[in-house]
């Protein structure tokens, strides 16, 4: 399916709010200044997904998992393929010559995984007056076949997945990675139902 232009700019304005959450709670963290930028959101089925996100994201990637229920429940993802991860990882730590994926770069990118996915999650239910609940986020490390096959099978035919761009900015240093948000049928018309009543309660 395709947002219209009028959900579409709801939907990348209610995840502007949880990003710039994210980006002050990221900058508290870690005392530089790191900004979130949403360049495109876009709603996919499952299957068409692999083709999509395998054009851009190449090999291994870190990919940090948090499963959420509520009147809109799934799961959500943020991946960042393994230069990405690597390149956040030094920029957050100073640790310039840290060239491996090693247990303390896997706690940093868990824990930027569990703010972002936080702050995204936190604002689709404070905003949208819904009830969310979230699980504690995990981090694989594996190729990008694997996660995407492994989403494949958790769903069906009827899920539909919300892709966001997502762009790190720190200290003069760009990161691209992707917010990957499942949604079964019933959760993407709570959503969408939602936020209309909440864009209207902008605009009343």
């Amino acid at each position: 399916m395709e947002l219209t232009d009028s959900q579409q700019d709801a939907l990348t304005e209610l995840i502007n709010i949880g990003y710039a959450r994210a980006a002050a709670a990221l900058s508290d963290l870690t005392g530089h200044r790191i900004s979130l930028e949403v360049p495109e959101v876009a709603v996919h089925l499952i299957p068409e997904i692999s083709a999509k996100l395998q054009n851009v994201i190449k090999g291994e990637v870190a990919s940090v998992n948090q499963v959420f229920s509520g009147p809109i429940s799934g799961n959500a993802i943020l991946l960042l393929d393994r230069d990405a991860a690597l390149v956040l990882n030094q920029l957050i730590t100073d640790r310039s010559d840290a060239r491996e994926l090693d247990g303390a770069a896997r706690e940093v990118i868990t824990e930027v995984g569990n703010v972002v996915l936080n702050a995204c999650l936190g604002a689709f239910g404070n905003l949208l007056k819904v009830q969310v609940t979230f699980t504690v986020p995990s981090l694989q490390i594996e190729s990008v076949h694997t996660v995407l096959r492994s989403l494949t099978i958790a769903g069906d035919e009827l899920e539909y997945a919300l892709i966001i761009h997502t762009r790190f900015h720190m200290r003069a240093n760009n990161v691209s990675g992707y917010l990957v948000i499942i949604l079964g049928v019933t959760s993407l018309e709570t959503l969408l139902v939602e936020l209309k009543k909440w864009e209207q309660r902008e605009l009343s």
